[in-house]
């Protein structure tokens, strides 16, 4: 049968077999031939319970006998209602919801309501954005501008928005000249003269954590909560994006709350509702919601909506999906995960050609370099993303790379006979595609 789809960030003159995948129970997925992988990736990034959590599944049948979707255009639903209300108790300092679909539609909706923010304060001029370099914030037009990754986005340069962009802390390639205190440093100081000199800045945006899909950086402590203090001193609005780094992957509920950095507007979503529906959500400040507040006239209300808004199937299943993270104690669970892998780091460190491993919480990224040595980056001419994905299949397990960088982000509630298994599988895939590489 020939396939008519279309995949993402894939080449495909040369990707042309493609496992077919029908069914996923637990951490595994199962594809047309009865073979079954272990999810490496937690399906991007979003799953959570594994595939086919009962009381998930259970919630998403029930709700799709009552109410399958409403428009919240001058209506609402029960379950928009209850899940904001859930999720403005989980966020410290956030007072309203705006949904969305996605995370790059929830980034936007970020943008679009900093912009009209200071435009209902009367500081029109305040229309600029800085950012870090290497960030990442989806794939539209306005995401593109904020998170500009430049091998993902340069064909699109032409008709993204100018934005300011300061040097992101990865410890692995300091510039020549700095410690990585020093450098650190460096980029503060950085951010501190942008908003000095220059008084038509919107917010800063930067995801919450760590940068995932720009390299995966963690963050050095402190960092983040430095940056929040700078942008409250300059009047700056600081946005977030917990999209992928909230919920648990870092290893905290809300990360923004562990590197204690208050945002103005903060948005969720894949894990938000375990990986199951699509459903993001951008939470607001009262400071930013009251800015909004006027006589119908005034036009002062937020210019933008989407058609699933709000939608209740994925609202209900968001709800039950918090729900489980206290029955179950996730939290504590990803605690013990991620000091598993903590353990793994020096061992994976001595493969041949790993130049790097950078890891926190359930995240986990393994740079391949061509020397160790020099820090020498693959090249793509080496294929690297399609070796590592043949090889991972031999070992059932599925694994995508983010370019040289082996991505290991399994579902959170894996067990630890699964992790075992994933970091042992993934320990001889990389011992077997560098050894082809040398």
């Amino acid at each position: 049968m020939q396939s008519h789809v279309w995949h993402p960030y894939t080449q495909m003159k040369e990707w042309r077999d493609f496992e077919v995948i029908i069914k996923g129970k637990g951490m595994w997925l199962y594809n047309s031939k009865g073979d079954r992988f272990l999810d490496g990736v937690a399906s991007m990034w979003c799953n959570v319970w594994g595939h086919s959590k009962n009381e998930i599944v259970r919630t998403m049948t029930m709700q799709a006998k009552k109410l399958q979707h409403s428009s919240l255009f001058n209506l609402t639903n029960d379950r928009a209602e209850e899940l904001a209300s859930s999720l403005v108790k989980l966020a410290p300092n956030m007072h309203k919801v705006f949904y969305s679909d996605d995370g790059s539609t929830a980034m936007e909706v970020s943008a679009k309501m900093a912009l009209q923010y200071w435009y209902n304060k009367g500081e029109k001029k305040k229309t600029k954005f800085v950012t870090l370099e290497n960030g990442y914030h989806g794939d539209t037009i306005g995401t593109m501008s904020l998170g500009y990754v430049p091998a993902f986005f340069s064909r699109y340069k032409p008709v993204l928005f100018s934005v300011t962009r300061i040097p992101s802390p990865n410890k692995y390639r300091v510039p020549i000249g700095f410690t990585f205190d020093e450098f650190q440093q460096h980029c503060l100081d950085k951010i501190e003269k942008v908003f000095s000199q220059n008084d038509n800045v919107a917010a800063f945006v930067m995801e919450s954590g760590a940068q995932i899909a720009g390299g995966v950086t963690i963050y050095p402590d402190g960092f983040q909560r430095k940056i929040s203090k700078i942008c409250k001193r300059h009047g700056v609005l600081f946005i977030l994006d917990e999209i992928a780094t909230g919920f648990g992957r870092l290893g905290s509920m809300i990360e923004y709350q562990n590197q204690k950095s208050i945002p103005d507007i903060v948005s969720f979503g894949k894990m938000l509702t375990a990986g199951y529906l699509p459903l993001a959500a951008t939470l607001a400040s009262k400071k930013v919601y009251d800015a909004f507040l006027g006589q119908n006239q005034e036009m002062k209300h937020f210019f933008h909506g989407h058609t699933f808004t709000g939608n209740p199937m994925a609202c209900a299943t968001a709800i039950t999906n918090l729900s489980l993270y206290k029955k179950y104690n996730i939290i504590s669970k990803i605690k013990k995960s991620a000091a598993y892998l903590q353990r793994r780091i020096d061992e994976i460190l001595e493969l041949d050609l790993v130049g790097d491993v950078r890891h926190k919480g359930m995240l986990m990224g393994i740079e391949i370099v061509s020397d160790k040595d020099k820090k020498s980056p693959i090249t793509p001419e080496k294929r690297m993303q399609q070796r590592i994905f043949n090889e991972a299949k031999k070992h059932k397990i599925y694994l995508r790379t983010l370019g040289n960088i082996v991505m290991l982000v399994p579902p959170l509630a894996i067990s630890q006979k699964e992790l075992e298994f994933l970091t042992d599988g993934t320990i001889d895939i990389i011992k077997k595609v560098t050894k082809k590489l040398k």
